[in-house]
């Protein structure tokens, strides 16, 4: 259990018999041990967010275990606080539960139930770090970080790519997935431009009928048909000086396709009704979740709008190639949950992350979102993803076991990383491993330990 190196066991047992062989038998189980014959030494060591966790003996010189409890809750309410008791004392072992201790261990006791019980709880607090740290994160983002969330290499691009578009007047095309967040990058380009002191329009042409295509884009004149009864502002005016965003402009109707780009090329419209020319001045963000180059080739997209709009290019990855996102997105939209429906915001366990990093997400953040929404009313089990059909989730597993091992231990190595910003030797000793193992794991999964440096 390499890990535990990173969290230390508190062991306080005025026995010095018990304590040394208690010492010894963490220490087997890979836990690193600081003990002490009394509690008043150790007070040192505890404060808000210490990696540690405490197992105390209840009866003990100055001190009591239950009296010390109730102070390092005071200090911090979620440090897990083992109390270890004699036979005679279990009725006050469980009055202390009930006041916050993690667990109690009664003696005597076997290596194997002091061992299981330490490891929860060292579990319980490597994940409650792992969470605080998390939220602090998300507290200290601004800007576009705050809403492009990722510390992924493929985010990390994104944002720099919108910052760069986001000061051209270039037209931009974003592919991606259903459900990767293209609206949101479009948004974000016009909120980080000059254009954000006017309008973002948004249009799914997905749903835009040919019928009343011509209405919608360009608008219409009082009279020009039947219903007309009043003139009509189209989606290409109303953007005027702002951004339009034409989602899944893949289904855009080739008889629009026609007159749409004839509104790009001459930055003008007509509305329906008149023949007079409305001069326009918008900035065009289409997104796809198919190639449109290729579609263009299968002449089912027009090729010279194509090659209108697609000046520059965003490409949304999709949730599984970036997996060491997923915790912290998932915390995000746990708080935004939490705070929507007037919950408190729920701890994961080690199993339900375990559970998050090996599915597959079709439906990627969108379904992330969904699955943090059920997770903060209570409406899922143990396992958040296993429940939603064993068939869906055998069949998209990341490409199987290896895969999901190679992602897994990606996000392990990158978070270290970023915790010791770039150092190797601090990252190996956190991971347990050996430096030259660490360097060949760098160079086997294409991670550069530099790009984490302050």
């Amino acid at each position: 259990m390499s890990e535990a190196l990173s969290i230390r066991v508190l062991l306080i047992e005025d026995d010095e018999d018990v304590r040394i062989s208690t010492t010894q038998a963490l220490n087997l189980a890979g836990f690193e041990v600081e003990a002490f014959a009394s509690a008043e030494p150790a007070r040192a060591r505890i404060s808000f967010g210490a990696p540690v966790i405490v197992v105390s003996d209840v009866r003990l010189p100055g001190l009591s275990g239950t009296d010390w409890l109730s102070e390092i809750h005071k200090i911090d309410a979620e440090l897990p606080v083992v109390l270890v008791t004699g036979h005679g004392h279990i009725a006050m072992a469980v009055q202390a539960m009930r006041e916050g201790a993690y667990d109690f261990v009664e003696k005597p006791f076997t290596s194997e139930r002091l061992v299981a019980v330490v490891r929860h709880a060292f579990e319980r607090r490597q994940l409650t770090l792992q969470v605080r740290a998390l939220r602090d994160a998300l507290d200290n983002w601004n800007g576009i970080q705050a809403v492009l969330i990722g510390r992924s290499t493929q985010m990390q691009q994104v944002r720099r790519t919108v910052m760069t578009l986001a000061e051209t007047s270039a037209d931009v095309l974003i592919y991606g997935e259903t459900g990767t967040g293209k609206e949101l990058v479009a948004r974000c380009l016009h909120e980080q431009s000059e254009r954000r002191r006017h309008h973002f329009v948004p249009l799914n042409c997905g749903g835009l009928p040919e019928s009343l295509a011509d209405s919608e884009l360009f608008g219409h004149e009082a009279g020009a048909f039947t219903g007309a009864n009043r003139t009509r502002v189209g989606k290409l005016e109303h953007a005027q000086g702002g951004t339009l965003f034409l989602d899944e402009i893949e289904s855009m109707p080739m008889a629009v396709q026609i007159k749409f780009l004839r509104a790009l090329q001459e930055r003008s419209i007509e509305r329906i009704g008149t023949n007079k020319s409305i001069p326009i001045d918008c900035r065009v963000v289409a997104a796809s979740k198919d190639d449109l180059k290729l579609l263009s080739d299968q002449q089912k997209f027009r090729a010279d709008l194509y090659y209108r709009i697609g000046v520059a290019f965003i490409e949304l990855p999709p949730l599984r190639e970036r997996r060491e996102d997923i915790p912290l997105l998932f915390e995000h939209f746990t708080l935004l949950a939490a705070g929507r429906y007037g919950r408190a915001a729920p701890l994961l366990s080690s199993a339900q992350l375990a559970d998050l990093m090996g599915y597959a997400w079709p439906g990627n953040v969108r379904e992330l979102r969904n699955v943090a929404d059920r997770f903060v009313l209570g409406l899922l089990g143990d396992r958040l993803t296993l429940a939603r059909g064993a068939d869906e989730r055998a069949g998209g597993l990341a490409n199987g076991l290896p895969q999901q091992m190679e992602h897994y231990e990606r996000t392990v190595i990158v978070e270290e990383l970023r915790r010791h910003k770039g150092d190797q030797a601090g990252t190996a000793a956190a991971l347990g491993i050996a430096r030259q193992t660490l360097h060949d794991k760098l160079r086997r999964l294409s991670i550069t330990a530099d790009q984490f440096r302050v």
